[in-house]
């Protein structure tokens, strides 16, 4: 939970001033030193920045009438539909965090020294 809250508050704020893609480093760095085992990391790392970018996403879709985003989806094979837009949007949004932040953990362990095997 704490993970998950970390990832999505951080690169909420890193995405005022830094382009889409601070995302990627946030998740990156919050996997490789909060992250657990269990495949949780992962899972954080989705929840996290798909729900930044649902409610991101949603929000500007009420706030424009849904106009832009179904001209984009026009452009897609989504059938001018905005909501769906909003919903691919923020599942690729998951997906690139939840793999950020399961690759941050998986450094983490990589890197840890391995134990000493025992003398026998």
């Amino acid at each position: 939970m704490r993970l998950f809250l970390v990832i999505l508050l951080v690169a909420a704020g890193a995405q005022l001033l830094l382009p889409w893609w601070s995302i990627t480093p946030v998740a990156f760095l919050a996997g490789a030193t909060l992250g657990r085992p269990g495949g949780r990391v992962f899972l954080a790392g989705f929840a996290g920045i798909g729900l930044g970018w649902l409610l991101l996403a949603s929000w500007q879709q009420v706030q424009g009438a849904g106009r832009l985003s179904h001209r984009v989806a026009q452009l897609l094979p989504l059938g001018g539909q905005g909501w769906l837009l909003v919903l691919v949007t923020a599942l690729i949004g998951g997906l690139v965090g939840g793999l950020a932040a399961l690759a941050g953990y998986w450094l983490r362990q990589a890197a840890r020294p391995l134990a000493a095997p025992a003398p026998r």
